[in-house]
C-alpha cells in the first residue's frame, strides 16, 4: 500500500524546475503567505493594468509564467510538451472570466471548440474544458434552476445557450475529446446539471465525452451523484465525473444567510473530506459499469485514498478511466510523483491574455491565502528542494 511519504519526493516534484525557477517560486509562495500584500499587490496590479500602467511584464514574469501556460494554446505548447516529458498530461483552459454579452458568449465557444479540436490532434492532452457561465448569462441559469418563466429574449437566449453545449459535445465525439464542464454557484448549478444529463444521454453511449464537475462541499453532492449513476447505468449510458471540494464557500454561506435558507456547504472541513471521499469510492466500487473518474484536487489524503483503490481493485496505474489533475504551479509533489509511479495525471493550464487572465490569477493568490496549510505546504516542499540542492 502507498503511503504519504511518496509525496516527500521534491527531485521528482520539482525536476523541470531550474534552481532560479525553484527560487521565483519560493520567492512567490512567500509573499501570498502574507494576505495583507496579497489584498494590497492585486489591488495595485488591477490600478495598473485598469490604467495601462507598464506591469504587464512584471506580472508575466513572476506570477502568471508561474502559474500560466501562455497567453495563447499555442505559446502554451511549450509547457505542455515539457509536462509530457515526465508523464504528465495536460488540459488547456482559457481563463478570460467576466462573459455577459452574446459576443462575449460566441468568443467562448469558439474557442472552446477551437481547444477541443486542437486537443484531438495532441496525444498530451486528453480533456477539454469549458465554464458555463461562459456559454450564456448567469441570470438566465439561475431562473431555469429556480423553474421561474423566462421572458421570450430570455428563452432565446437559453436556446442559444443550449446549442452552444450541444455543438460543443458534437465536437467532443467528432475528436475523441472528453469534456469537463466547471462547476458553479449551487443557485445556477441544478440547470447545468439537468442539461448534462440530458446530453450524456445522447453522447456517454460509447465513452463518457460529457463529464459533469460535482463540488463535494455541498451536502446535496453524494445523494446526487448516487441518483446520476442509477439514471444513467439504467440508460446504458457511461458516466464522466470530476470531483472537486468546491470554490464559493463563502459566497455560499453568506447568500444562505442572507435569504434565509439552510447553507447547502458541509458544515466542517472534516465532512467536506467525508463527502469527497465517498464519491470516489462510490465509483470505484462500481468500475465495471465503465466511468469516468477524474480526481481534481490538491489533497494528498484523496490523492493517496483513490491511487490504493486503483491498486486494490487490480487495474493497471494507468487505466483510461480514473485520472488525477492538480492546477499547473501548484502540488507538483503530487501530479509528478503520482505520474512517476505510472498514474495518469495532468495539469490544468490556464492561459490568456496577462489582463484578461488577472481575475484567475488574484482568486489563485487569495485561494492560497484562506485554504489552511496550501501555501505552507508549498514554502516546506520548496525549502526541502533548496536544501537538496544546496541552494540555502
Amino acid at each position: 500500500m502507498l503511503t504519504k511519504d511518496i509525496f516527500l519526493d521534491t527531485e521528482t516534484a520539482f525536476a523541470l524546475k531550474t534552481d532560479a525557477e525553484i527560487e521565483k517560486a519560493y520567492w512567490l509562495f512567500s509573499l501570498i503567505q502574507k494576505q495583507p500584500l496579497v489584498k494590497l499587490g492585486t489591488a495595485v496590479a488591477n490600478f495598473a493594468l485598469k490604467h495601462h500602467l507598464p506591469v504587464e511584464g512584471i506580472i508575466r514574469t513572476t506570477v502568471f509564467d508561474h502559474f500560466c501556460g501562455g497567453v495563447t494554446e499555442e505559446d502554451s505548447l511549450k509547457v505542455v510538451e515539457k509536462l509530457f516529458s515526465k508523464g504528465v498530461y495536460s488540459v488547456l483552459d482559457y481563463s478570460v472570466e467576466g462573459a455577459q454579452t452574446e459576443e462575449d458568449f460566441r468568443r467562448a465557444f469558439e474557442m472552446t471548440k477551437h481547444l477541443i479540436e486542437f486537443a484531438g490532434k495532441r496525444k498530451e492532452i486528453p480533456f477539454a474544458v469549458f465554464k458555463p457561465t461562459g456559454m450564456g448569462p448567469f441570470t438566465v441559469y439561475e431562473k431555469v434552476s429556480a423553474g421561474q418563466p423566462l421572458t421570450p429574449e430570455e428563452q432565446r437566449q437559453w436556446d442559444r445557450t443550449r446549442e452552444r453545449y450541444y455543438r460543443l459535445f458534437v465536437a467532443a465525439r467528432d475528436n475523441d475529446v472528453p469534456v469537463m464542464v466547471d462547476a458553479e454557484e449551487s443557485w445556477i448549478q441544478k440547470a447545468v446539471d439537468d442539461m448534462l444529463e440530458e446530453l450524456m444521454l445522447e453522447f456517454n453511449k460509447d465513452k463518457p465525452y460529457v463529464v459533469n464537475t460535482l463540488q463535494m462541499y455541498r451536502k446535496d453532492r453524494l445523494p446526487y451523484l448516487e441518483g446520476l449513476f442509477d439514471r444513467t447505468r439504467s440508460k446504458g449510458v457511461k458516466l464522466g465525473v470530476k470531483f472537486v471540494r468546491g470554490a464559493y464557500m463563502e459566497k455560499e454561506r453568506e447568500r444562505a444567510e442572507r435569504l434565509g435558507y439552510p447553507s447547502p456547504i458541509c458544515d466542517t472541513k472534516a465532512d467536506t473530506d467525508r463527502n469527497f471521499n465517498a464519491g470516489l469510492r462510490f465509483l470505484m466500487d462500481r468500475i465495471d459499469a465503465d466511468p469516468l473518474i477524474y480526481n481534481g484536487t490538491h489533497n494528498e489524503e484523496s490523492s493517496l485514498l483513490l491511487a490504493n483503490l486503483v491498486d486494490e481493485k487490480g487495474l493497471r496505474r494507468n487505466d483510461p478511466r480514473v485520472w488525477f489533475g492538480q492546477l499547473y504551479g501548484m502540488s507538483d509533489n503530487i501530479t509528478f510523483n503520482l505520474a512517476k509511479l505510472g498514474f495518469n495525471t495532468s495539469k490544468y493550464i490556464p492561459f490568456g491574455p496577462v489582463k484578461d487572465v488577472m481575475p484567475y490569477l488574484i482568486r489563485r493568490a487569495e485561494e492560497n491565502t484562506s485554504v489552511t496549510g496550501q501555501t505552507n505546504r508549498e514554502l516546506r516542499l520548496l525549502e526541502m528542494e533548496r536544501r537538496r540542492r544546496k541552494l540555502v
